[in-house]
């Protein structure tokens, strides 16, 4: 993804952030009669089934409960899966001839439009990647920056103070490119840093080259190619270029800047083996470049680039990774699909952040996968997980996030360099490098969202999240800044009592709602019913699952 800036949650940044390990208010349409069909459910505290609807018609009957304390279930109508970007309609509703009390959400989601831009560059620049069709290069683009365009560069490392011409897109759709003379002002063992001949004056001191040329060189580079795999070196120059120029700074408009801006990216045609030659043959990082007084678009300190552009590197870096493990070093047609993708970088965001081993490193790099993913637990069922490369929210990232975080928590930490050395992209490579149909993987992390560290409770391991205490985490966040994380924990089922279940929305694509049903001490059966509208069943093209754990 192509990072952007949250300005509310950048004002936050002063805190710590630490790590410890739609419903209706309509009628409806009728309730069902599930009569004697069904699965006859029969849980302990602790267990949990995930019932295909098909098999059973949708209709679910949990059992008389005979205890002197109340039963709770979470019950959550999910999607297993199915082709990015779809949705079909759901309702879930109590099976009983009593009367119906539609349930309202206990907590709304605001809608997040922060970084929209650079959001739409991002999932732009990924469906590029994914099908390899790049817009034409306007060969009569005018310069943008001062000196003539150099021939392709000898083998060996560029030396310090040696100029360079790089075509540069010259808005978000690349529809056109500039030719951008930049300067080697830094080198390292693995890293190139070049600066745009027309940077504002004074931009990035040497001392601030270096610090970004060793963290990029001995840290973030070595992280992200030990843990997702090779990256090329195809103009045999034996280093990754970091390009900062005016023109990503351009590409947000300033009218635009309080929201957020893109502050770099990885252009996958500068190693596409068929259309290389046709702009920078080489493995390029682009960056923003330091902008005091808003000269170009947004103004950009120093010290902001110096504490945003490490965070970006690194997950553009791995974008890059992948794409080189997928086409390049594979042969593969398409790389890996836009959500898988986001969620592995985003990772690489958070584990950059824990190799420092220290809470401020912990914030800078983490905080945005942490917001991202709070904006997905505020509203569940609005956002899919399996998200197609051209679109996308904060929310969406969140759970891209969220959900390989819970699988590496599982797997272990060789599955992200599993994920990405294959021809194998999406729901079929999860499945292939856990083991594991995507359907049950994908409902045990819906459960783990609610019950990885509920208090009171003790989560089986397979719904845990190993490294991260979310209700701790969100909690702490909260209290530093209410008006940003204004929930403890965002994530809130609605509430029922079993015989009065009345839910319906739209399953979207790897996600779906939450919901707490209970049951009196002493209640009888109670009967709940899974369909599209009421009769008719839910779309298999979602493949949809009623996943449903007892709590109590």
């Amino acid at each position: 993804m192509t990072l952007y800036t949250r300005i509310s949650v950048l004002a936050f940044i002063g805190g710590v952030l630490t790590s410890a390990c739609s419903s209706s208010d309509a009628a409806g349409p009728p309730l069902p009669s599930c009569g004697a069909h069904g699965t006859q459910l029969s849980l302990a505290v602790g267990a949990y089934m995930s019932l295909n609807p098909a098999t059973d018609s949708g209709c679910v009957t949990f059992g008389a409960n005979t205890l002197p304390d109340t039963a709770e279930y979470l019950v959550l109508p999910w999607s297993g899966g199915g082709t990015p970007g779809s949705s079909a309609p759901f309702v879930l509703q109590s099976a009983t001839p009593v009367a119906s009390i539609s349930v309202s959400r206990l907590a709304s989601a605001p809608t997040d439009t922060r970084g929209a831009t650079a959001l739409a560059f991002d999932h732009f620049l990924r469906e590029l990647g994914r099908s390899r069709r790049y817009p034409p290069v306007d060969r009569s683009a005018p310069a943008a920056s001062t000196g003539v365009p150099q021939p392709s560069p000898a083998a060996g490392p560029p030396v310090v103070g040696s100029k360079r011409t790089f075509k540069v897109c010259a808005n978000s759709t690349c529809s056109t490119t500039v030719n951008v003379g930049a300067v080697a002002r830094a080198v390292g063992l693995h890293i190139g840093i070049y600066i745009d001949t027309l940077a504002p004056s004074p931009g990035l001191s040497a001392a601030d080259l270096d610090s970004l040329k060793t963290v990029f060189d001995t840290r973030l580079y070595p992280l992200d190619t030990v843990t997702f795999g090779h990256v090329s070196d195809i103009d045999s120059n034996t280093v990754v270029i970091v390009l900062m120029t005016n023109q990503v700074n351009k590409l947000t408009p300033k009218s635009q800047c309080s929201s957020g801006y893109i502050a770099g990216f990885f252009f996958p045609g500068d190693i596409d083996p068929a259309f290389s030659a046709t702009y920078n043959h080489g493995e390029v990082f682009y960056s923003i470049v330091a902008d005091s007084t808003g000269t170009l678009s947004c103004a950009h300190k120093p010290s902001d680039v110096r504490y945003v552009t490490p965070v970006t590197f690194t997950h553009e870096f791995q974008h890059m990774i992948n794409f080189v493990e997928h086409v390049l070093v594979r042969g593969a047609s398409v790389t890996e699909e836009g959500w898988l993708d986001e969620g592995l970088s985003k990772y690489a965001e958070e584990i950059a952040g824990r190799s420092f081993g220290d809470n401020a490193h912990f914030s800078q790099y983490a905080i945005g996968a942490v917001y991202d993913g709070y904006h997905y637990l505020l509203a569940t069922g609005n956002s899919p997980l399996l998200i197609p490369a051209d679109t996308g929210t904060l929310a969406e990232v969140g759970a891209s996030w969220l959900f390989t975080r819970y699988i590496v928590d599982q797997f272990g930490d060789s599955l992200p360099g599993k994920l990405v050395r294959t021809t194998l992209t999406g729901a079929s490579n999860v499945a292939a490098q856990t083991g594991q149909p995507f359907a049950q993987t994908v409902s045990r992390w819906a459960l783990a969202n609610w019950v990885s560290d509920l208090p009171g409770f003790s989560a089986p391991t397979e719904l845990q999240y190993k490294s991260w205490h979310f209700r701790t985490t969100y909690s702490s966040l909260h209290s530093q800044n209410p008006a940003v994380f204004p929930l403890a924990y965002p994530l809130v089922p609605m509430f029922s009592p079993g015989t009065a279940v009345n839910l319906s929305g739209t399953l979207r694509t790897g996600s779906g709602e939450y919901l707490r049903a209970v049951q009196a001490a002493g209640g009888a059966a109670f009967t709940l019913h899974f369909s599209a509208n009421g009769t008719s069943a839910v779309s298999p093209a979602v493949v949809p699952r009623l996943n449903i754990l007892r709590i109590r």
